[in-house]
């Protein structure tokens, strides 16, 4: 883990100087290539070469029309290339540039219009360097050395194995159809709904899935191998929900061990907090992979070793992460805040991935008590690094810094000063249903949160997410005077702070303005609740 964290301190480190290029703007942009069309509907058929790692395939894209508009971009990340464009049958001249291609439709459609196009490509993808996190197609064998392909593509972009409008604003309102043809021997696993599987005339056979959900287009996967598949259901918020588990082979017995009680015991636990899980009609899959594992929506990647914790250790250092499967808690998260509620851009990741870690602390809190979850929150502030804020740059397909830890500490305070759980747990399970199936921005979400607590929050929000700097609550204590504000943060900042005097519990209003508090007695014990994630200093 320790070598992890410094690859990727590294890396970011790498990028703080770095200009953005063209290519940033275009895929991270809503240029006006973009924003004039709706996506709809997915239709991808892919045929996959296991001998020479290569893919050929077709992806059908149905959109509406919300402006006029002839010219619309597709993304598709080189070496893979475009052989052809069809709209109505007819083919399509397009400019390539970079990644992109600038298609010139038969016309200019009007606004209100569902229409739909082909394109046909080709190529060797990208193949994953360190997947998931420097992702493309993972191609490896199995313990019995027979194939295991597998996808991840998160930031990287859903264009690096397939043509798409690969920009998180725009989700397919209609879902996705994934047909993946593979040698007959083998088995693939894709999203949503298993539709069936066909023997082809040259022996392959092509496996059908159909998601009836939007999805994040880098949720979208398919997963070859030596799989079985054992199915499952939960009794749930909304009634009946589909479960499946696939693994290799091998690993069969793991399912009704491991895999089945852990995944109900997480989905028990956030329907709990977060509302229903939000994809009854595609269902909810495991899929073993090749790599740690990725929130595939309705086909979640496990790759933890049938272990508790993070490969059998515990992020947090304090015992607590190895109760749990760290994977099938985390990635299972993000059906609600990632796959559910998603974020328009990815310098938005923190509403991922900050309320997806902190459904970790819930999960712990919900099966062991408070004082193990807040234990475990408190030992993960070991990876916050404060190189940068939270939030990146818009609009060009770059992410901040420290979303998982600091995000997850900031909805902790939130949760501190709101300081009512039921509310708390309201605005979850509220979140989850105003925001169901959408693409969010982070000053919706603040607006959420300030309006349904009464609470305004913006200066919070603006501190934790804006800025490195980590607030310094500096306080004065003489006899029965107690002086205190707010340092080392933006002027307006005014979060309130539990404080224990005599072991009694005060929310204070603080400030960067001194302000003073009369006590009854003097000099009382004193101390200030660690949940909070600040630092503290006395003058």
């Amino acid at each position: 883990m320790r070598i992890l964290r410094v690859i990727f301190l590294l890396c970011s480190l790498s990028t703080l100087a770095q200009p953005y290029s063209q290519a940033d703007s275009l895929r991270g942009t809503l240029n006006g290539y973009r924003s004039w069309w709706d996506v709809l509907h997915y239709d991808l058929q892919i045929t996959p070469e296991l001998t020479n790692r290569s893919i050929q395939g077709s992806n059908k894209i149905t959109f509406k029309t919300v402006k006029p508009g002839s010219k619309l971009q597709i993304d598709l990340q080189k070496p893979l290339k475009i052989d052809s464009i069809l709209h109505h049958d007819i083919p399509c001249n397009w400019i390539e540039n970079g990644n992109t291609y600038l298609v010139d439709l038969l016309k200019v459609l009007a606004p209100g219009v569902k229409d739909s196009l082909i394109i046909y490509y080709s190529g060797i993808p990208r193949e994953a360097k360190f997947a998931p996190w420097d992702g493309g197609i993972s191609w490896t064998k199995d313990e019995k050395g027979r194939p295991w392909v597998a996808v991840s593509c998160q930031g990287l972009g859903a264009s690096v194995w397939w043509p798409n409008k690969d920009h998180l604003s725009d989700e397919p309102d209609k879902g996705v159809a994934i047909s993946i043809t593979i040698p007959d021997s083998l088995t693939n696993i894709s999203n949503g709904r298993f539709q069936y599987s066909a023997l082809e005339k040259n022996g392959k056979r092509t496996w059908k899935y159909k998601v009836t959900e939007p999805i994040n287009n880098y949720d979208v996967t398919m997963n070859i191998g030596n799989y079985v598949t054992l199915l499952d259901t939960f009794s749930g918020k909304n009634g009946k929900l589909n479960i499946e588990y696939s693994v290799l082979d091998y690993n069969q017995e793991k399912i009704l061990s491991h895999l089945a009680p852990e995944a109900k015991r997480m989905l028990r636990c956030f329907e709990h907090w977060f509302g229903p899980y939000p994809f009854y009609a595609d269902g909810y899959r495991i899929v073993e992979t090749p790599y740690l594992g990725m929130e595939h929506q309705s086909a979640v990647a496990y790759g933890n070793k049938f272990k508790n914790g993070y490969l059998g250790r515990d992020r947090s250092s304090t015992g607590v992460g190895l109760l749990w499967d760290f994977i099938i808690v985390h990635e299972s998260g993000h059906e609600w805040f990632g796959n559910n509620i998603s974020s328009a851009d990815i310098a938005d990741n923190w509403i991922h991935e900050g309320f997806t870690t902190y459904s970790e602390v819930l999960f712990t809190e919900y099966y062991f008590n408070k004082d193990s979850a807040e234990k475990y929150l408190k030992g993960l502030r070991s990876h916050i690094t404060n190189l940068r804020p939270v939030i990146g740059n818009y609009g060009v397909n770059k992410e901040g810094m420290d979303n998982y830890e600091k995000g997850a500490n900031l909805v902790h305070m939130l949760r501190q000063v709101i300081a009512n759980d039921s509310l708390f747990r309201e605005i979850l399970i509220g979140m989850n249903k105003t925001f169901a199936k959408k693409t969010v921005s982070t000053k919706e979400i603040e607006n959420y949160i300030s309006t349904k607590s009464n609470i305004n929050f913006k200066p919070v929000f603006d501190q934790y997410l804006r800025s490195t700097k980590v607030p310094e609550f500096t306080y004065h204590l003489e006899g029965e005077k107690l002086s205190y504000k707010w340092t080392n943060c933006n002027s307006a900042f005014n979060m309130s702070l539990r404080v224990f005097i005599n072991d009694k519990a005060v929310l204070l209003k603080v400030t960067t303005n001194v302000q003073e508090l009369k006590l009854n007695e003097m000099n009382p014990k004193f101390r200030i609740d660690d949940n909070f994630y600040i630092q503290t200093s006395t003058y």
